[in-house]
C-alpha cells in the first residue's frame, strides 16, 4: 500500500494500482489518490501523493470553512469526491442533528452535551482528567471513566464545498455496555469509502454499510467488547477489494474476520490470543496473494486474505498496542511504545512460519516510539513521535538508524493524532490547536507554527488543496483563501 518503483500505473474505475517490482511485494488497490478514502489515506501511509494543502493557517487566514459537528469522535474524517464522511457519538438529548447544520456550512448547534467538551484521545491513552478546549490537558491524576447515557452512533455526510449536511443516520441507539475514559470516544473508529459504498464501524455498537447516499445495505453485530480499565474501543476495519477484514481484540474470545463488503456476510474467522489492541490492520501483496498484517501485544500475525490461514508470526509489540503498520517496497513497519518501545522490519518475501529468530526481521529499534499516534512513513522516512509528547524522530527506514531525533516540537504541548504529509511537507497536529509544518527531509526545518481555537486528537485528512482537521468541537476547511 505504499508508493513504490513503477513500470506500469493502471488506471482503474476504483482507482490507481501501484505495483513494486523489485521485491516481489505490492500494494493493495487503493481508491482513487485525489481522496482520502480510509484511515491514514489513500495508501495507507499518512500521504496525501498529489495534496497541496495551505503550510500557514489561524482563525482568520486560510479557513475555508469550519462547522460545529454534533457530539464528540475522533475517527479522522474520510473524503471522497464532494462528500466528507463523520463518525460522531451523539447524546441523545441532543436531539435531532438535522437542524444544526445551515447553509453556509456554520452550525447553531448550542444543546448541551451536544458538543463534547472534554478530551478524548484515540484508545488505550492514558487516563487524564479533561480540559477546556484548545488548553494542554493537565498531566497526572486517576483515570477517569464516565457515566454511562444513551447516544446515538451516527454517520454524517458533509458537504466539501460549503460544511452543509447532506444525509445523517443513527446507525444505533443504545447505552453502552460498559463505560470509557475522558480520553477516548464512542467513535474512534474511522470510516472506510470505495466510492460506492461508506462503511462505517462502532465496535461493540456493530459495522454498517451504506450507498453514497446514506440508504442502510446491511449491518453485522459482532457481540460486546470487555475492555480492561475502561480504556474503550476503537480500531478501524480494512478494506481490500471486496473483503473488510475486522480485528476484535479484547478481554474475551479475541478473533480475526473478513467479510463480503457487499453483503456483510461472514467470509471467515480466526481465534486470536490476545488482550486488547487498537491498532487498524494493514493488508499488502506478496507474491500475488494478498495477506492481513495485524500488530498485538503477544504476536504480530500475517494472515492469507482470502482463506484466513496464519502465514507467520513474529515477536509482540507493547502492552496496548494502538499504532498501525505501514509497508513500502516489501518491508514492514510495526511499531509501539507503552510500557516500553517497539519498531521492527520484516521483509515479507522471507517471511514464513514463525519469524522470530528468522532473517525476515531486518532490524528493530526499540526506543523513542509512539503510544498513540501512528508513524508517517513518507519518501524512506518513517516519522514517529515518543509516546504523545511532542518528540519526533525522522528515521531512515533503509540503514535502521535515525536522520534526527528526538527533536523537540517548539510550539506544540502534546500529540495525538498522527502526521500526515504532502507536497514535501509533513503536519503535526496537537491537542491544544496548535500546528508545525516541517519539511520532508533528512534535517528538521519547521516552515510554519498554526493556531487554532479548538483542541485537535483525530488525525488530518488532505484532499487536493484543502487540509481537513476534525477538532473536539468543530470539523475545519483549510485552504488558500487569499485572506492576509
Amino acid at each position: 500500500m505504499r508508493r513504490v518503483f513503477l513500470a506500469v500505473v493502471c488506471l482503474l474505475v476504483a482507482g490507481v494500482g501501484l505495483i513494486s517490482l523489485n521485491t516481489g511485494a505490492s500494494a493493495a488497490p487503493v481508491a482513487d489518490e485525489r481522496y482520502w478514502p480510509q484511515w491514514r489515506g489513500p495508501n495507507f501511509d499518512g500521504v496525501a501523493p498529489i495534496g497541496d494543502p495551505p503550510i500557514e493557517w489561524s482563525e482568520t487566514k486560510n479557513v475555508a470553512w469550519k462547522v460545529e459537528i454534533p457530539g464528540s469522535g475522533y475517527a479522522t474524517p474520510v473524503i471522497w469526491e464532494d462528500r466528507i464522511f463523520v463518525l460522531s457519538a451523539v447524546p441523545a438529548a441532543a436531539g435531532d442533528i438535522s437542524g444544526a447544520f445551515d447553509s453556509a456550512g456554520v452550525t447553531s448547534l448550542e444543546a448541551e452535551g451536544a458538543a463534547g467538551d472534554d478530551a478524548p484521545i484515540d484508545p488505550g491513552a492514558p487516563g487524564q482528567p479533561t480540559q477546556p478546549r484548545g488548553q494542554r490537558p493537565r498531566r497526572g491524576g486517576r483515570r477517569q471513566v464516565e457515566p454511562l447515557q444513551a447516544i446515538d452512533f451516527t454517520v454524517m455526510a458533509i458537504n466539501r464545498a460549503d460544511g452543509s449536511l447532506i444525509w445523517s443516520d443513527v446507525a444505533r441507539h443504545e447505552t453502552p455496555h460498559e463505560g470509557k475514559q475522558v480520553n477516548n470516544s464512542w467513535a474512534s473508529s474511522s470510516a472506510i469509502i470505495d466510492g460506492k459504498q461508506v462503511f462505517a464501524f462502532f465496535g461493540s455498537r456493530g459495522l454498517y454499510a451504506y450507498d453514497m447516499d446514506g440508504n442502510r445495505q446491511w449491518d453485522v453485530d459482532f457481540g460486546e467488547m470487555q475492555i480492561r480499565g475502561g480504556f474503550g474501543e476503537g480500531s478501524t476495519p480494512v478494506l481490500h477489494g471486496d473483503t473488510l477484514v475486522v480485528v476484535w481484540d479484547h478481554q474475551g474470545d479475541s478473533f480475526i474476520a473478513a467479510l463480503d463488503k457487499n453483503t456483510g456476510s461472514e467470509l471467515w474467522r480466526q481465534p486470536r490470543d490476545e488482550p486488547e489492541s487498537w491498532s487498524t490492520p494493514l493488508v499488502v501483496e506478496v507474491d500475488g496473494r494478498a495477506q492481513v498484517i495485524t500488530a498485538a501485544q503477544n504476536h504480530t500475525y500475517s494472515y492469507d486474505l482470502e482463506t484466513g490461514d496464519l502465514l507467520w508470526k513474529g515477536p509482540g509489540l507493547t502492552v496496548n498496542p494502538i499504532p498501525s503498520p505501514v509497508e513500502a517496497d516489501g518491508i514492514v513497519y510495526l511499531i509501539s511504545g507503552y510500557r516500553g518501545a517497539a519498531l521492527r522490519a520484516v521483509r515479507l518475501v522471507d517471511a514464513q512460519g514463525d519469524i522470530g529468530d528468522s532473517p525476515a526481521i531486518l532490524w528493530e529499534y526499540n526506543q523513542d516510539t509512539p503510544y498513540v499516534p501512528s508513524p508517517l512513513l513518507y519518501d524512506g522516512i518513517l516519522y514517529f513521535l515518543k509516546s504523545n509528547s511532542t518528540l519526533l524522530t525522522a528515521f531512515d527506514v533503509a540503514s535502521g538508524q535515525a536522520f534526527y531525533g528526538p527533536q523537540r516540537l517548539d510550539g506544540v504541548q502534546e500529540i495525538y493524532s498522527s502526521p500526515v504529509g504532502a507536497a514535501g511537507r509533513v503536519y503535526l497536529l496537537g491537542r491544544d490547536g496548535s500546528a508545525l509544518v516541517i519539511e520532508n527531509g533528512r534535517q528538521f526545518n519547521v516552515l510554519a507554527t498554526n493556531s487554532l481555537d479548538d483542541g485537535f486528537e483525530a488525525s488530518p485528512a488532505i484532499v487536493g488543496n484543502e487540509l481537513y482537521l476534525r477538532g473536539r468541537r468543530f470539523l475545519y476547511r483549510i485552504e488558500e483563501t487569499g485572506q492576509p
